[in-house]
């Protein structure tokens, strides 16, 4: 199996069809053929049903796909990381974040940044908070962002930021004449939440109370959420990062009489490997998004060690005696 059999199988599977694939690699259709049937032959099942000049991927075609794509990223990753050690240029600073924190907290951060070192290469993934630790715990990156819970072995946790949930409302809701939204009447609307009950979900859910239970459409990112309502198709309670990011004139964001804490922290890997200058780069980064954090109206921030008593308080559950850290709602 070698690199060329990958990528004709990621073209087609990105294209749907072999001539697609060709176009993509420039290659001739009777090569790309070729290719995918070698793989199958190696492989030793089809990984694509024909359907005339359109192609379907087979059960093991979507098994293969994504070690294909995780393969192939790999190579390009080492291929630039080659570029980069020939002409002695700094790699790029690789972050995950989630989106409410790739959209209204990090910009600012890096533009801070920018001012003080100049412009350097950087390498931005999205992702949901399960993912973004992995990346995280992986090695794969220098640095994530992403909402509590943190709690893995070999993680270092920089700090704890904490920011009052708010009400994102279609611009024309009644609600958004308020200067405070009470949240039960948020309750009795359609509300557009998280699918994770692990995380902002469960706290909003606590605070709502077993009494209410709203219509709910749920998306694994803020930032759909705040287009949902935007459409006019529900109300929010969000973290007040992407609003913050993404303002628009179609929805009002207003505080809540009700504290819905959103929790969020900055960590990095310490055993991965780094050079000098680009821990340098990754520690500045680090710092900056915490004075970008401390700008932000409501924000509280919490040492690391917080954390197991910011989980506790969030379930309702006793302090742990272990910490004597007071802890702000």
């Amino acid at each position: 199996m070698e690199t060329r059999h990958l990528e004709a199988f990621s073209a087609v599977m990105s294209s749907g069809s072999i001539t697609g694939a060709a176009r993509l690699l420039a290659r001739s259709q009777p090569a790309v053929t070729r290719l995918i049937q070698e793989l199958e032959a190696e492989i030793g099942h089809p990984l694509f049903q024909r359907h005339g000049p359109r192609v379907t991927p087979t059960e093991h075609g979507f098994g293969l796909r994504g070690d294909v794509e995780r393969a192939l990223a790999g190579l390009r990753q080492v291929g630039e990381r080659a570029r980069q050690i020939a002409s002695r240029e700094l790699p790029a600073l690789e972050v995950a974040a989630t989106s409410a924190l790739a959209l209204g907290l990090l910009p600012p951060a890096l533009a801070q940044l920018e001012q003080g070192q100049g412009p350097s290469p950087l390498q931005l993934r999205t992702s949901v908070p399960e993912q973004v630790l992995q990346a995280v715990l992986g090695g794969e990156v220098d640095l994530g962002l992403c909402s509590l819970p943190l709690e893995h072995r070999g993680l270092q946790v920089h700090w704890i930021g904490q920011l009052p949930c708010v009400a994102v409302l279609p611009a024309d809701d009644e609600l958004a004449r308020l200067a405070v939204v009470p949240l039960q009447a948020l309750g009795q609307r359609r509300l557009i939440t998280m699918g994770n009950p692990y995380r902002l979900r469960h706290r909003l859910e606590h605070a709502l109370g077993p009494t209410q239970q709203p219509a709910l459409i749920e998306t694994n990112a803020s930032a759909s959420a705040l287009a949902l309502v935007q459409a006019g198709l529900g109300v929010a309670v969000l973290e007040p990062l992407t609003p913050h990011g993404l303002q628009s004139a179609a929805v009002a964001v207003r505080p809540l009489d009700t504290e819905v804490p959103f929790f969020f922290g900055v960590i990095t890997l310490p055993t991965r490997p780094v050079a000098p200058a680009q821990q340098q780069r990754t520690e500045a980064l680090v710092q900056a998004l915490l004075e970008q954090a401390r700008r932000l109206p409501g924000f509280q921030e919490h040492p690391p060690s917080a954390h197991a008593h910011l989980l506790d308080a969030d379930h309702g559950l006793p302090a742990r005696a272990s910490a004597s850290i007071p802890i702000s709602f």
